[in-house]
């Protein structure tokens, strides 16, 4: 009997929580195996035993990797080729943020997220294209931000790392037009996730415009995101606010959105 899977087998990264659990929780009944990585182990045994109970025919395999570290990618690499796996359906969730003035960052945390949110993600996506590619096909989604489209002070580094990613996965999904495979820039505003606190210095918090009424639910986030997928979008702006503002700011002459950002409500931190 042939499964009525939509995927083979999908790797999340950053499953452990956050948007990368919830991909997980509804994708998984579209899949017939999913490979779970991040850090934390012992957040991803518990998702997979959350995931097993709702869908017990899938076969779910949690793999501990900091993506920050490049030998952990090749060991990743490594475990995933054991398992005689490849996966057709890649979610690059995985990302983290620093909030705060350039002049006063802490370099390592600047330097491990560039390696995260553009590094390791590219390494993922040019690891197992190719396999795509022979197959005919295969989806991708890159979790960029809202922010890939805004210069935002205080968020410099972060905003520029999700300029990276859509800008790549917009170009890539050019490329790969003739080969049936999908990939998707999937751009959220904010969202409550343990984004926040990872991103924050101390006591100091992200200043966000418009408050509650901007955010969006992960599960609606994630719905929309494979919805989009699905219906071949280059990008999308999950939630209707976000999707209304990403349509003004595209309109916005550069001299205009440099006043924007320049009166957005800051924080300043002390060196």
């Amino acid at each position: 009997m042939e499964s009525s899977s939509v995927y083979r087998c999908a790797l999340i990264t950053g499953a452990s929580s956050g948007l990368g659990a919830e991909f997980a929780r509804q994708l998984a009944p579209l899949c017939d195996v999913v490979i779970l990585t991040a850090r934390r182990i012992e957040l991803l045994q518990e998702l997979a035993v959350e995931l097993s109970e709702a869908s017990p025919d899938i076969n779910i395999h949690c793999l501990q990797a900091d993506l920050t570290v490049s030998e952990d990618i090749e060991a990743l690499f490594s475990s995933i080729e054991s398992l005689t796996l490849t996966p057709d359906l890649l979610i690059n969730n995985a990302g983290m943020g620093d909030y705060g003035e350039f002049s006063s960052s802490d370099w390592p945390k600047v330097n491990a997220m560039m390696q995260l949110n553009m590094v390791a993600l590219t390494h993922l996506t040019r690891h197992y294209l190719p396999a795509m590619i022979i197959n005919g096909a295969g989806d991708i989604i890159n979790v960029s931000s809202l922010a890939s489209i805004l210069p935002i002070p205080d968020f410099a580094v972060y905003a520029a790392t999700k300029a990276y990613v859509t800008s790549f996965s917009e170009a890539l999904r050019i490329e790969l037009r003739d080969h049936g495979i999908n990939v998707l820039a999937l751009c959220p505003g904010p969202v409550h996730t343990g984004f926040g606190h990872v991103a924050q210095r101390g006591a100091h918090r992200n200043v966000t415009p418009g408050g509650e009424s901007v955010y969006v639910s992960a599960q609606q986030v994630v719905a929309e995101g494979i919805r989009a997928l699905r219906r071949g979008k280059a990008r999308h702006y999950p939630g209707r606010r976000i999707a209304m503002t990403a349509v003004v700011i595209s309109l916005l002459p550069v001299a205009a959105l440099r006043l924007v950002m320049g009166r957005r409500p800051r924080r300043r931190l002390s060196l």
